[in-house]
């Protein structure tokens, strides 16, 4: 039998999940916080609306949170997640969240009898529409055995990365790769124009050769069109996200200069007022900080 689901955080991500477990059998209820306006498909697939996070524990057998960070996990457990927990539950984390943090929740969680799983995700809301997410699982081996059938109804590649808490810590440093690799392209794009190259050439030179990537090929053709929404994950969320890996790294400790500079990157194009805009919008950033024109818009 399909278990019963509890779910937070209907955002861009959360929605195509949520979508995807009713769709695939799951009775499931949510809390919403202020966004309605993607609830109708939902409903209409049997979604049931609940109104604070005790009452959704009370009514589910896994609960999911896919939340922006660990301020709005924390808020959510402490709301009534872990009040109205009962032994035997599972909740699953696939927010990005602060290891430390989680790590506290957890234990929290085990003084009740319920086992907390950090599964932070990989790819983008249409990925998570198509059901096609990537998945990084922290937990024993017995409870990522239970969990993984949940995971499979919106997740196309999941990884076992370890025990309890290496979900999130895995995810970190991918997320510092990713965003190191938009912030290279969008500097690329940067020199090119200050040094009077083509960029179209540039691309097709690039798009040949062993420096290209997956990000590159996200970013640069829609930007060559002055659209940045190759990558729909917004500066303000790579800024956090970022910021929690600089964290995790100084407290290992590592000396890690590349984190320290990508940080900055993205902390500067915040200021800039650039965090609801998507990643490759680091162009702008670029564009304003050096006074000149890169892409056509």
């Amino acid at each position: 039998m399909n278990a019963r689901i509890g779910f937070i955080g209907l955002g861009l991500m959360g929605h195509g999940m949520a979508k995807n477990l009713l769709k695939k059998g799951h009775p499931l209820s949510f809390v919403v916080h202020r966004n309605r306006a993607n609830l109708a498909d939902l409903l209409d697939l049997g979604g049931k609306e609940v109104a604070t996070p005790k009452e959704l524990v009370s009514v589910s057998e896994v609960v999911i949170l896919c939340v922006t960070g660990t301020p709005q996990v924390e808020a959510a457990v402490s709301g009534g997640l872990l009040e109205g927990a009962r032994k035997g539950q599972i909740v699953i984390d696939c927010s990005t969240s602060m290891p430390e943090s989680s790590d506290r929740i957890r234990a929290d969680f085990e003084r009740k009898g319920v086992r907390f799983v950090d599964a932070p995700l990989a790819r983008t809301p249409l990925q998570a529409e198509e059901g096609k997410l990537n998945c990084m699982v922290g937990a024993d081996p017995k409870t990522f055995g239970e969990v993984k059938p949940v995971l499979e109804k919106f997740c196309e590649n999941i990884f076992h990365a370890g025990g309890p808490g290496a979900g999130h810590r895995i995810k970190l440093v991918y997320n510092f790769v990713a965003m190191a690799h938009a912030a290279i392209v969008a500097e690329s794009l940067a020199a090119c124009a200050r040094a009077g190259l083509s960029l179209e050439t540039f691309f097709q030179l690039v798009s040949a050769g062993g420096a290209n990537s997956n990000m590159f090929q996200m970013v640069v053709p829609k930007a060559l069109k002055g659209d940045f929404s190759g990558l729909m994950f917004t500066l303000g969320n790579a800024k956090k996200d970022i910021g929690y890996y600089q964290q995790m790294v100084a407290g290992a400790p590592l000396a890690g200069p590349m984190g320290a500079a990508l940080n900055q990157v993205l902390v500067q194009a915040n200021a800039l007022g650039l965090g609801e805009k998507f990643v490759p919008s680091l162009i702008e950033a670029y564009e304003r900080v050096n006074g000149l024109t890169i892409v056509k818009r």
